[in-house]
This record gives structure tokens, C-alpha cells and sequence, in this order.
């Protein structure tokens, strides 16, 4: 008996004689809920459910990191070392599990699975990390506790579990906490109440108080003294901005949005135009340009239209060879089969994390996938597709995610060559294994406008979920911070701030309730 297997025993047999208060009536019911992940499944829904989009992020990068400590432990560590179970005959029977594992012992799966998803939770959130954390231990010392692990297979299962939660950080970099301070800090008028504050609401969609609040009632609770327009069925979109934007003007000179980024999108032009500070309220799915301006969620908006704390934002033209507008896009803009992709990735990443859809993605619209010929500022090229980001998006390859600022006045602009010999089954294979940014047929750079000639085989241009005509040229550049957004200042408070704004506004929504209704 090696000396390491004698203290592992050794220390299996203290904690089997143990007697902990309450231990016997939680720990074996823990330990089975834990069973085929189930426990961390119905964590990740309540994760999904209950949280915004951090928590959804959060529970998705720790699905991916539980998988692959499965997929790791169950495959190629059990069979490599194939070290029996212990002897439980000095294990209580109360705590013994009714159904005994079959599998040999190292590493202790249970375990590596409870490490990897409570670390790939804490990777993309600290708070729901920690909370997680004392679960996790608790189901790798149960595994000890019932009999069925040395306690150096729970440590080896631990170990395996973490490094799988950083092993998803190389293909799918976390997504950091908004960075305010590459943000340039803009003036804009304080609203109290939302006084003056005219907001457009696209639809019913929103982020409501307990309860799902629709979005119209939610913002008329935050923000008692704002003029709320809805866009109802058959209403023109553009219409109802311009209305708004014409009323903004006459108050206050603050326009507000509450939709997706294509309503946004539309919101940020007229606003930019007319000169007018804009009020963001995250009201879609993805809401890709309101967190990266640091507004994930109503209150940050409310908090911040009532201290006036904004910042300048970049905005990017499409234009065509006459130098008219063809569109603009605060996020991004594409030709060639991106849109494609990126809508198979989104219908996938919930389940399986967005770098590994956007790898699956790419491969399934490839097979069917012509490559675009056209001319990047006069030199022919070939290409599977074009992507120009509005300010430098992070990670590099085919699934972005962040800016860290909004103002930096550049393009990121990344294309993926046809060209080249086996093109498409180099692009699969280096999207497969997580080695794009390294691939010849990939291309990234940052430029502060691109020509883009000879459109003849493109039909369509996509940005920020929107689609429009392809002229035969046109020009990408930028109207450096042009606009000025609504952000507060100090992420570091953003809870506190979150929690005095709504109990202020509840309170005041009670307030002019009772008003209303008092004889």
C-alpha cells in the first residue's frame, strides 16, 4: 500500500466514523439529488429564470464547463486509473445510498462535476459564484460522507472541475463587468422623476419588477413624471420616434427607448441628429449595445436619468457612392453568411455556451454557403463573410461579445477568406478546436472607415438585427461620439443603487395610486 493510499484510507475512515449534527438526515439526500448533474441543471434554470443577463451567462458557461469535466472524467480518467470503492462496512448504514455507484472511484465525478459548474458560474459572476460554492463543497464531502469516494478522489475531482471551468475561458473569454472608466463621461440634464423624459416602448417586452411588470407599467412605477409612448399594433416605428423626438425637444431635450437593438438602433439616429441625450432601457432579448453602455437592467437607466451621469458614443454610417445614409449601426454590420450564422448560434448558445453554437454554426452554413466577391478599399477578394463592429469587439473570432468603450472611433473590421486552399475546411477545423485568431483565412484589423466596391453578388446588408438593399459601393466610417447615452457613473454600487431607486419609485407609484383613486 503506497503511503499517499494509506492516509487517503485513513482519512476516509475518520470521516466514515464521524458523527456530524444533521449530517445524516442532509448529506446522502444531497449527495443523490446531485445524481447525472440534475442539482446543477435545475440550479442553471433557476439561474436563467430569476437573473438577469449576467446570471444567464453564468449559468450557460457553467452547463459548458459541467459537460466537459463529464465528458473528461467519465471517458478517460475513471478508465486510466480504475481504482476501486472503498469499504464501507465502518460507513453507518443511515448514510449509505440506496443504489451504490458501478463506475470505479478516480476521480470522484460527482465532485469534478460540482467544481466545474460553481467555478464556471463564479468565472462570469463573483456573487452567484460564491453563493453556489458551499453547495458544491457540501456535495463533494458528501461523496466521502455516504462511502462511495477516498477523499482524494473528491480532491482529484475538484481539481479536474475547476481547470475544465478555465479551460472554457480559452474558446469563450467571461464577459467583464461593464469598464466605466474607458467610457468618456458626458454632461446631460438630471430628470428627477423623469421629469421632461419622453420614452418610446417598442412592444410589451421588458424587464419587469416581481411580478413581470410589461414595460409601459414598469417604467410609469420608476419614473411617475416621464411621457410613456406605446407603439401599438399597425403603428409606424419611425413615425412614433419622430412624434417624440419633435416633444423631446420642446422639454427637456431627452429622448428615452425601450425595445431591442434594431429599436435602438433607429432611436440613436434620430437622437444623434437631433442632438438630443438618449435614455436607454433595455427592453429585447440580447440587448448587446445596452451593456456595453452599462445599462443591464431599467434601474441603471432610471439611476442615471435622475444624477444626469451619461457618456459620448461612437456611431457608425453605411453610405452609398452619392454619400447618402443607407443606414447606421451602434453594433454591428455584415455581409456574406454572418446573419445566417449568427442566427443559428443564438438558437443554440442557451444550451451549449455561444462559442461552441458559433463553432456548430459555422460549419452547418458552410455546407450550403457560396463565398461574396467584391473589392475592400480597391483590392479583389473572396470571402465567406464580413464582419465591421462599431469600436473594437472582444473576444476576437466569430463570436463577440463586448466593447470595453464605445468611443475609441474605429471600425473592427474581420473577414474569413475563401480564397485560399481548403478555405472552408481550414475555417471549420480552426472554429472546431478554438484556433481562428491564429488561422490564414481569417483576418482582423481596426480602421477608421473601408470602401467596400464591386457588390454586384450582394443582396443584402445586415445590421443590429436589421436588413436593407446593398448598393453596388459603399463607404463604412464613423461619426465619432456623436451621441450622448445615459450611464451611471460607479458600477461598484450598482446593487445599492438598484435597490433605492425601485424602493423610491414603488413607493412613489403607491404614493400616486392612492392618489388617484381617493375620493
Amino acid at each position: 500500500m503506497s503511503r499517499m493510499g494509506a492516509v487517503d484510507r485513513r482519512w476516509f475512515e475518520r470521516v466514515a466514523t464521524a458523527k456530524l449534527a444533521g449530517a445524516e438526515q442532509v448529506l446522502p439526500r444531497l449527495s443523490h439529488a446531485a445524481d447525472h448533474g440534475r442539482l446543477w441543471f435545475a440550479a442553471a434554470a433557476a439561474l436563467t429564470v430569476a437573473g438577469g443577463p449576467t446570471a444567464r451567462r453564468a449559468a450557460r458557461r457553467g452547463i459548458g464547463a459541467l459537460a466537459l469535466a463529464s465528458l473528461t472524467t467519465n471517458t478517460v480518467a475513471k478508465y486510466a486509473t480504475r481504482r476501486r470503492r472503498p469499504v464501507i462496512d465502518a460507513v453507518p448504514l443511515v448514510r449509505r445510498l440506496a443504489k451504490l455507484p458501478s463506475s470505479t472511484s478516480f476521480p470522484s465525478g460527482h465532485s469534478a462535476s460540482a467544481a466545474a459548474f460553481a467555478t464556471g458560474v463564479a468565472l462570469e459572476s463573483t456573487r452567484y459564484g460564491a453563493l453556489l460554492a458551499p453547495l458544491a463543497a457540501a456535495v463533494a464531502f458528501s461523496r466521502v460522507y455516504v462511502g462511495v469516494h477516498y477523499p482524494g478522489d473528491v480532491l482529484a475531482g475538484c481539481a479536474l472541475g475547476m481547470a475544465a471551468a478555465a479551460v472554457t475561458c480559452y474558446w469563450w473569454p467571461p464577459r467583464p463587468q461593464p469598464l466605466h472608466p474607458l467610457h468618456t463621461r458626458a454632461a446631460a440634464p438630471a430628470l428627477q422623476r423623469g421629469q421632461g423624459l419622453v420614452v418610446v416602448v417598442n412592444g410589451g417586452s421588458g424587464k419587469g419588477v416581481p411580478g413581470r411588470l410589461p414595460a409601459p407599467e414598469h417604467l410609469r412605477l420608476l419614473l411617475p413624471e416621464a411621457e410613456i409612448v406605446e407603439r401599438g399594433p399597425g403603428d409606424d416605428l419611425g413615425e412614433l420616434l419622430d412624434e417624440a423626438v419633435a416633444r423631446a425637444g420642446e422639454l427637456a431635450g431627452v429622448l428615452g427607448v425601450c425595445g431591442g437593438d434594431g429599436t435602438v438602433n433607429a432611436a440613436c439616429e434620430r437622437a444623434a441628429r437631433a442632438g438630443l441625450a438618449l435614455a436607454v432601457f433595455p427592453g429585447g432579448t440580447l440587448n448587446h449595445f445596452a451593456l456595453d453602455a452599462g445599462v443591464a437592467a431599467f434601474e441603471d437607466t432610471v439611476y442615471a436619468v435622475e444624477h444626469g451621469e451619461a457618456i459620448r458614443v461612437d456611431l457608425a454610417r453605411v453610405r452609398d457612392d452619392a454619400g447618402q445614409d443607407v443606414a447606421a449601426f451602434l453594433n454591428t454590420f455584415s455581409i456574406g453568411l454572418y446573419p445566417d450564422l449568427v442566427r443559428m448560434r443564438e438558437g443554440m448558445e442557451d444550451r451549449i455556451g455561444k462559442w461552441p453554437a458559433a463553432a456548430i454554426a459555422l460549419v452547418r452554413v458552410l455546407r450550403t454557403a457560396t463565398p461574396v466577391r467584391l473589392r475592400i478599399d480597391g483590392r479583389p477578394r473572396s470571402l465567406w463573410l464580413l464582419f465591421a463592429g462599431n469600436g473594437h469587439y472582444q473576444p476576437e473570432g466569430l463570436a463577440p461579445s463586448h466593447r470595453p468603450r464605445l468611443d475609441e472611433g474605429l471600425i473592427d473590421l474581420r473577414t474569413v477568406d475563401a480564397e485560399a486552399r481548403l478555405a472552408r475546411t481550414r475555417l471549420a477545423v480552426c472554429a472546431l478546436v478554438g484556433a481562428l485568431r491564429r488561422s490564414h483565412v481569417y483576418r482582423a484589423e481596426r480602421v477608421r472607415s473601408v470602401r467596400l466596391t464591386g457588390l454586384d453578388e450582394v443582396n443584402t446588408l445586415a445590421y443590429d438585427g436589421e436588413t436593407a438593399a446593398a448598393p453596388d459601393a459603399l463607404l463604412l466610417d464613423k461619426a465619432d461620439r456623436v451621441l450622448v447615452v445615459y450611464s451611471p457613473a460607479d458600477p461598484q454600487d450598482e446593487i445599492a443603487q438598484r435597490a433605492r431607486t425601485a424602493t423610491a419609485a414603488i413607493a412613489a407609484g403607491a404614493t400616486a395610486l392612492g392618489a388617484r383613486t381617493a375620493p
